[in-house]
């Protein structure tokens, strides 16, 4: 018998839904909140009312995308945690409508699981055990995943993650919002070495970002617009060459330490252009078996939700309607 998947991401900005069958994705459609731009950041309230006014469409839309019929369904899997809880609220309360309507069962996802699992999507796909990286603007952990339900935390971030400095030096250049991927284009444009910035020195796995947002702060107080505006290219390279640098330092220390040669990214940094090809360069030149998975996989989507939801329907992991959402849920 198919077993046949909707899956639910509500988490933060993007309303997204997918479906799954066998595990291979049939649809995945993403509605991105516009509204937060102005604000420089994503306004929790805009963003739980804007996933209530999108989540109907979009089901409706993934749904037909994969031309299945809500009576094929066989479970609802939903981002449970972490998240702004007024917009996990939304996905929850949907998902658990539907799993009562239909009587089939109900599936609880952790977000940064589902971002290790988002490399199994692709026909060519990491074998058992793999180190992933995973860096988002929330989060930045090395993951031991030994099998698709036994992922072990090696190292995460003691402050900040990745994409906060990303962020957080973007709008300290005066990019607007979100200033990630604009700091990934004008990097493309400058050089990386002109600047130098902190570096954390943690000698275990574990990451630091706040003396580098801090040491990039002291730095563009001290200079003037005009020099900030002529010297950006660079400036946004030199930021992007710091943070990619101790990213591939730490995962390097997870190899030699693990001997695990399989290595993925995934979250929404992975889509930077200067991660992707230092990581590239630094596999080929030490032998890993490097996993990239496709953009529409790095930023948050539905689709990572209905293969994790698929595994753990495959392994009887369901949750009962009485759950509630959880912005510091573990996995």
């Amino acid at each position: 018998m198919s077993i046949t998947i909707l899956a639910i991401e509500s988490s933060c900005d993007e309303t997204a839904a997918a479906v799954c069958k066998d595990g291979i994705i049939l649809s995945n459609i993403i509605a991105t909140q516009s509204v937060h731009e102005k604000y420089g950041g994503v306004v929790p309230e805009l963003a739980s009312r804007a996933h209530m006014q999108n989540i109907v469409p979009v089901v409706d839309q993934a749904m037909k995308e994969a031309s299945v019929d809500l009576s094929e369904l066989s479970a609802v899997a939903f981002t449970q945690a972490p998240g702004l809880i007024g917009s996990l609220l939304v996905g929850t309360q949907f998902a658990k409508s539907l799993s009562l309507s239909l009587q089939i069962p109900l599936i609880g996802v952790h977000h940064m699981q589902a971002h290790v699992l988002a490399n199994l999507i692709p026909t060519q796909r990491p074998s058992f055990p793999f180190l992933c990286l995973t860096v988002s603007g929330g989060h930045t952990q090395i993951v031991l995943a030994k099998s698709a339900l036994d992922l072990e935390v090696l190292g995460e971030t003691i402050d900040d993650a990745a994409g906060e400095a990303f962020d957080k030096t973007a709008k300290l250049l005066g990019l607007p919002y979100p200033g990630g991927p604009l700091i990934d284009q004008y990097a493309q444009l400058g050089d990386p070495l002109k600047f130098k910035f902190a570096e954390p020195q943690i000698p275990d796995l574990n990451f630091s970002f706040s003396g580098l947002k801090t040491s990039v702060l002291y730095f563009l107080q001290k200079q003037s617009p005009e020099f900030i505006l002529e010297n950006r290219n660079d400036l946004c390279a030199s930021v992007q060459h710091t943070i990619v640098q101790i990213l591939l330092k730490k995962l390097v220390k997870a190899v030699n330490l693990t001997n695990v040669k399989q290595i993925c990214i995934a979250g929404g940094v992975s889509a930077n252009s200067g991660l992707r090809n230092a990581l590239t360069s630094i596999g080929q030149q030490k032998g890993w078996k490097v996993y990239i998975p496709a953009f529409s996989y790095c930023t948050d989507n539905a689709a990572m939700i209905a293969i994790t939801g698929y595994h753990k329907y495959l392994n009887n992991q369901f949750v009962p309607l009485s759950v509630n959402p959880s912005a510091r849920a573990e996995w």
